[in-house]
């Protein structure tokens, strides 16, 4: 805070009162001068002294305006210097005024004005000098220093020829009283001469304020030429024209900083620059000059003339060997450039062509030989025009005059394709910039870099194949066939089909004779799926053995579908040959079409949930899309989260269903039984089973259902009722990796002896299981679990592998005897299974029985047990427990008289 409070009161005065201290310096000054008497004469020098103070008011107050910033800095450093300078040449016409009163009313040759004045040059000449980065050799300043020797004394012999030698012989005066009188004049003529560069150097934003303050300096100059001259004249030094000229001046330098136009925010400092042609332009105009004279017949030349005229030639003799060693070395290291230039065009396999704006061809490097197949002899001379195609050559033309006209751009890049020498176009990228001539003249002509583009363009369309197909096929990958789906689609005018295939069972294949072998399978259905469609359709690899095929013109909804059911057999028809093997697989299809408000995307969705109604349905066959569809699928996974919290919430509950001894109706055991209440709505088992196989949640539903069932059956043989259990077993449920631990825990935690327990497995799954499945089944067998075939005849096993199974109990399946007593060949097929079992020493138990006549055929087949809604539907352990009380020997026995009954 004190920082700042001083930053803005120094010396108790305000910052924005501080540039206007000068010119209350100067009202100070003179007002004591009027109260003695010394203020009413000198007007002349008096308005001298407060034109110089308000400029260095206007000068000091620009510096406070400056912005912060590097131009800023730039422009403060300036400003000043001049307004320093204004402050010195105040004091000194102060002074001068004061003095006339002081030494007898009479202007003095040497004054203490002279020191203000000295000062005010100097600091001119910084303000000049301060914006400029200085060279850091000194030969720049050397050849400054002489170029504005040169003009000087050309000026001065300019000067001396015209004025001060006439002057010089009026007014009798020695030589060194009139190099006093003159030392102003030959200041301001040297200072003119050397500034002027400076000046015109300036930044563009900054130019008319240097030139601007410029002027002032020769308005000036011109004063002290008028004052000198009345003073030789005998005239009143401080009345005549000069009091004029010298406030103008000083006025025009404190509005130097008001004069800008433009601000080069990024360029701080300018550039240093010699004279330039001003001194040999000084020193012609000075010997024209002389020689008019001399001819004119007037009177000769003092020796002075000759002395500083000899001495500016020598110096120009100096200047001018200086140039021709300079250009001397120029050229040398034009030509050494060149040398480079060839080498490094000869070095890169970039092809470098120099030509004319014309476009003529006048330079061409080695690289075009082995890239193109020209030789430099036979593109010299040709045009530009006759190589590059002519599709490419509007964009080039266009690329050129561009760069010709805009300063700002120095080069420009552009791809074309360029014809080489047997005809063919090779893509380019191609780099154009301006090329001035040998001499170092202005850019006169075009350099152009061609490089080869054949190789890269080669990779990117591998990229972009390789990006969009698949590796293994060949075809569109799914990337390119969502874009594709999309696009069609959107500017489709009729419908659009897209179809979904799937080969049926293809996971055996590469377990069976591995992936290589499962991608010669790939590989060839794709060879036959791009057979059997139209050339207009696209074929796609969605994805392991999946295929998509979109067609873009379904005139008529049959006609995808026949082509649907023509590539499932296009798919099946022939063995696939991997080596000496020959596999046969069949394809499941799915087929959506467009409808209004459908997108690609939901198309491609739709078209996969008729490919997975497909193989739920068993494969090898054709579905369309329903909206039915779409339902089903979002209905599963409402239903899968539903699961995860019904397990959580507990809302599963079992039920038993009795299985009775059919001779005596006594209930032998019970089948576990889950049911699921989903907010107070029963939901069938065969609708939540699947669901919970695929999300996963069989296995800690199966351990829940085998835990409650192994305590509740324990429950009822502590209270002396020999009763079995029986569960079934899902294949997942089985392939668990603890899933023999889980039996023996659930079994030790509720007391239930192991050989009451009873696991049915289906027939499929012991079947296809494989080795692990059979050894989990053994391990079970080994804890004393008895093993059951569920669904026992459907035609997975033969009975001669039945011995080899290790079970314990065979179960009819229900579609065998739904048809006994209506269908001779069931009835025969259910006889036999009965016959079988009990030569095997397998206890037979025939499932849904629902008719009469259905239990009356299994008694007299001598089939042992049986369970059906005949017998009695699952209960809740309390309609269980209900059949033991209402038996008076604590049996649970149900009657069997030809009527189905429901106990409890």
């Amino acid at each position: 805070m004190t920082g700042e409070r001083t930053k803005r009161r120094r010396w108790g005065i305000p910052a924005t009162v501080r540039p206007f201290g000068p010119v209350a310096v100067l009202a100070v000054i003179h007002a004591i001068a009027f109260l003695t008497g010394r203020g009413t004469d000198g007007g002349g020098a008096w308005l001298s002294a407060w034109a110089a103070a308000i400029a260095a008011s206007s000068l000091l107050f620009a510096v406070r305006r400056a912005p912060q910033s590097p131009a800023g800095k730039v422009d403060r450093d300036t400003w000043r210097w001049f307004g320093l300078a204004a402050m010195a040449w105040s004091a000194g016409a102060a002074i001068n005024a004061i003095s006339r009163l002081v030494l007898s009313r009479s202007a003095v040759a040497v004054s203490p004005a002279d020191l203000f004045f000295l000062i005010a040059l100097g600091a001119v000449t910084a303000g000049f000098v301060a914006p400029i980065g200085p060279p850091r050799s000194a030969r720049p300043w050397l050849r400054y220093l002489a170029d504005t020797y040169v003009c000087a004394c050309a000026l001065f012999v300019v000067g001396w020829v015209a004025i001060f030698d006439r002057l010089y012989r009026m007014s009798g005066e020695g030589w060194v009283q009139f190099v006093i009188e003159l030392r102003y004049p030959l200041l301001d003529a040297l200072l003119v001469c050397g500034l002027l560069p400076m000046a015109v150097g300036a930044l563009r934003g900054h130019r008319r304020s240097a030139m601007v303050a410029y002027c002032a300096l020769v308005v000036l100059t011109a004063a002290d030429v008028m004052y000198f001259m009345d003073r030789l004249n005998g005239g009143d030094a401080y009345g005549s024209a000069a009091d004029l000229a010298r406030p103008a001046g000083l006025l025009l330098l404190g509005a130097a900083p008001w004069a800008l136009r433009g601000r080069a925010s990024d360029a701080t400092r300018r550039r240093f620059v010699g004279p330039g042609l001003a001194p040999a332009a000084t020193a012609a105009a000075a010997a024209i000059f002389v020689a008019g004279h001399t001819l004119t017949g007037a009177q000769g030349l003092r020796p002075i003339v000759p002395i500083i005229a000899g001495s500016a030639v020598l110096v120009v003799l100096a200047r001018l060997g200086e140039l021709v060693h300079d250009n001397d070395r120029l050229r040398r290291a034009v030509k050494v450039s060149e040398k480079h230039f060839r080498a490094l065009t000869e070095s890169i396999n970039d092809v470098v062509v120099i030509c004319g704006l014309d476009g003529v061809i006048e330079y061409v490097s080695e690289g075009a030989q082995p890239s193109y197949h020209y030789t430099a002899e036979g593109l010299l001379g040709r045009s530009v025009r006759d190589v590059v195609h002519p599709e490419d050559l509007p964009r080039v033309l266009v690329a050129a005059r561009r760069l010709l006209r805009a300063p700002g751009n120095d080069v420009v890049r552009i791809a074309c394709r360029v014809r080489a020498a047997d005809g063919t176009w090779l893509p380019t990228e191609s780099t154009i910039c301006r090329y001035g001539s040998a001499g170092g003249g202005s850019a006169d002509r075009l350099l152009v870099t061609v490089r080869d583009f054949s190789e890269q363009a080669a990779l990117q369309r591998q990229v972009t194949h390789l990006t969009f197909h698949d590796g293994l096929t060949g075809l569109p990958n799914r990337a390119y066939f969502e874009e594709r789906a999309r696009e069609v689609v959107e500017c489709a005018q009729g419908t659009v089909a897209v179809i979904f295939v799937d080969l049926d069972g293809f996971t055996a294949v590469n377990d069976s004779i591995g992936h290589a072998g499962g991608d010669q399978v790939l590989a060839q259905a794709a060879r036959r799926l791009r057979a059997g469609v139209l050339a207009d359709d696209t074929v796609a690899r969605w994805g392991s053995d999946e295929f998509s095929v979109l067609v873009q013109s379904a005139t008529e909804v049959q006609t995808v579908v026949d082509l649907g059911e023509r590539l499932v057999r296009v798919l099946a028809s022939e063995p696939y040959r991997v080596g000496d093997r020959s596999i046969v697989l069949t394809a499941s299809v799915g087929i959506a079409f467009t409808e209004k408000g459908v997108s690609g995307p939901e198309l491609i969705r739709n078209a996969d949930v008729a490919l997975s109604r497909a193989k739920d349905l068993g494969g090898g066959r054709v579905e369309v899309f329903a909206a039915k569809m779409h339902a089903d699928v979002v209905r599963r996974l409402e239903l899968g989260g539903d699961l995860q919290r019904a397990l959580t919430e507990q809302q599963f509950s079992v039920e038993f269903q009795p299985v009775v001894e059919l001779a005596t109706s006594r209930v032998t055991g019970v089948e576990a039984l889950v049911r699921w209440w989903r907010d107070g709505v029963f939901v069938p088992p065969e609708e939540f089973i699947g669901t919970a196989e695929e999300s996963g949640l069989m296995i800690p539903l199966g351990n829940w259902v085998l835990r409650e069932a192994c305590c509740e059956v324990a429950r009822w043989r502590a209270a002396d009722w020999d009763i079995g259990l029986s569960i079934n077993l899902r294949p997942r449920e089985i392939a668990a990796p603890r899933f023999v631990e889980s039996v023996a825990t659930a079994l030790e935690d509720s007391g239930l002896p192991p050989e009451v327990l009873t696991l049915e497995v289906e027939e499929e799954v012991l079947v296809d299981g494989g080795d692990e499945l059979i050894s989990r089944l053994s391990a079970l067998r080994d804890l004393g679990v008895r093993l059951a075939i569920d669904d026992f005849g459907t035609g997975y096993a033969s009975l001669a592998y039945l011995r080899q199974l290790p079970v314990d109990v065979i179960k009819i399946d229900p579609s065998f005897v739904a048809g006994l007593g209506r269908d001779e060949t069931l009835t025969l097929l259910t006889r036999t299974i009965v016959r079988v079992g009990r030569d095997l020493g397998l206890t037979v138990v025939a499932e849904g029985i629902e008719r009469p006549e259905q239990l009356e055929l299994l008694k007299e087949m001598g089939c042992p047990r049986g369970q059906g809604f005949l017998v009695a539907r699952p209960m809740a352990p309390r309609g269980i427990e209900a059949l033991v009380r209402t038996n008076p020997r604590g049996e649970a026995s149900i009657p069997l008289h030809g009527s189905a009954l429901s106990a409890g």
